[in-house]
C-alpha cells in the first residue's frame, strides 16, 4: 500500500484515540502469543509478579505488554480476554498499565476468518438461547441455499455452526463486548526506548509513525468491508500484524532496515511476537530486535518465558528464573 492510499484512513480516525507513547516507566513485562491457553497465561503472569494466586494485579506501576494473538488454537480465549479486561482496571488504579495489542488472530476473529477457532472457544459462548439462535440463523441462510436441501447439507451446516457460534460472532461484532474492546486497542506502542507490536515493520511501512499505524489499523477494523481490499494494512503479508522479516531475515539489508526503524522511532529495540521461537525469548540483529513468541500455549509446547525490562535493562524470565537476554 502506498502512503497516498493510507491518507483517507489516517484522516478518518483521530490520531490520538488512545495513548500509545509512554516514558519514565521503570518496569515493563512483555508477553507474546497466548492462543487461548488461560492456565499458561496465569503461570507467566505469576512468574513475573503481575498477579497473585487469586489472579489480582500486584504489579504496581509495571506496564504489562501483551503483543497480540490472545485468541484461537486454544479453548479458553474468553477467559484470557476477561482476565485482561479486569487487570486493565486494577493496573490503572495502582498506577500501572496493561497494553493488549492487536494481533492478526484478533483481526481474523473480527472479520470472520474462524479457521483457527477451537471447539472450546465456541462452547465458551454457549447459552440457554443457543439452539434458538442457531435455528434462526439456519432459517435465514437456508433461504438462499440451492434447493433441494438434504439432511447431509443440514448436518454439514450444523458442524460448521456449533452451539455458541452465533453468540461468538455477536460478541466479536461492532456492538459486541469483545469486538468493541479489540477495536479500541493499539497495534503498536512505544514505551521508553522500545517499541512493541505483533508482527513487525517492513520497508513499505517504515516511514509511518506509531500514531499513524494505530490510526490506520483502527480505521480498517472499524469498517471490516475495507479489509476486502488487497492493500488493507491489517491483512497484507508485509503489514504490521503479519510481517515476519524482523524475526527471520539476516544480512546487511535486514540490519539496515532495523536501524532505520530504530532511528525513525528513537528507540533501542523492537519487540515482536507472531513468529514462534524455540522456547525462549530471542535477541537478534545485535539486540535491535527481540522476539517474544516463545510458544507459551500448549498448542506450541507450553514454553514459559517472557521479556522483562527493569530500570532500562532487559532480561528473560524463563521458567520463573531470571536469565540474560
Amino acid at each position: 500500500m502506498h502512503l497516498r492510499h493510507l491518507l483517507p484512513l489516517l484522516l478518518a480516525v483521530p490520531l490520538a484515540l488512545a495513548q500509545d507513547t509512554f516514558s519514565g516507566v521503570d518496569r515493563i513485562v512483555a508477553i507474546g502469543d497466548v492462543h487461548g491457553d488461560y492456565q499458561a497465561f496465569l503461570g507467566i503472569l505469576r512468574d513475573a509478579a503481575i498477579i497473585d494466586q487469586r489472579s489480582r494485579w500486584i504489579g504496581g506501576k509495571t506496564h504489562l505488554v501483551q503483543t497480540g494473538d490472545l485468541l484461537d488454537r486454544g479453548p479458553e480465549s474468553r477467559k484470557v480476554l476477561d482476565l485482561l479486561v479486569t487487570l486493565e482496571k486494577q493496573a490503572n488504579k495502582a498506577g500501572g498499565r496493561v497494553h493488549s495489542l492487536i494481533g492478526n488472530h484478533e483481526v481474523m476473529n473480527l472479520y470472520g476468518d474462524l479457521r483457527y477457532v477451537s471447539p472450546g472457544e465456541f462452547a465458551a459462548f454457549q447459552s440457554a438461547d443457543s439452539e434458538r439462535l442457531r435455528e434462526a440463523l439456519w432459517e435465514q441462510e437456508s433461504q438462499v441455499m440451492p434447493k433441494p436441501i438434504s439432511r447431509e447439507d443440514r448436518k454439514k451446516w450444523d458442524t460448521a455452526h456449533p452451539l455458541g457460534w452465533v453468540e461468538h460472532r455477536m460478541q466479536f461484532g461492532t456492538e459486541g463486548a469483545y469486538g468493541k474492546w479489540i477495536r479500541a486497542k493499539n497495534a503498536i506502542v512505544k514505551i521508553n526506548d522500545s517499541i512493541f507490536l505483533h508482527g513487525g515493520l517492513s520497508t513499505k511501512y517504515a516511514s509511518l509513525s506509531v500514531a499513524e499505524i494505530n490510526s490506520a489499523i483502527r480505521a480498517e477494523i472499524k469498517d471490516v468491508s475495507q479489509l476486502r481490499s488487497d492493500s488493507a494494512l491489517v491483512t497484507v503479508p508485509d503489514g504490521p500484524l503479519w510481517y515476519r522479516g524482523l524475526a527471520q531475515d539476516d544480512g546487511p539489508e535486514a540490519l539496515a532496515l532495523t536501524q532505520r526503524l530504530l532511528d525513525k522511532h528513537g528507540v533501542k529495540r523492537i519487540v515482536i511476537g507472531h513468529t514462534p521461537t524455540k522456547g525462549t525469548v530471542v535477541s537478534r540483529l545485535d539486540g535491535r530486535v527481540v522476539v517474544i513468541d516463545v510458544g507459551l500455549s500448549a498448542y506450541y509446547g507450553s514454553h514459559r518465558a517472557c521479556l522483562v525490562i527493569e530500570g532500562g535493562t532487559p532480561y528473560v524470565l524463563l521458567q520463573g528464573e531470571k536469565a540474560p537476554l
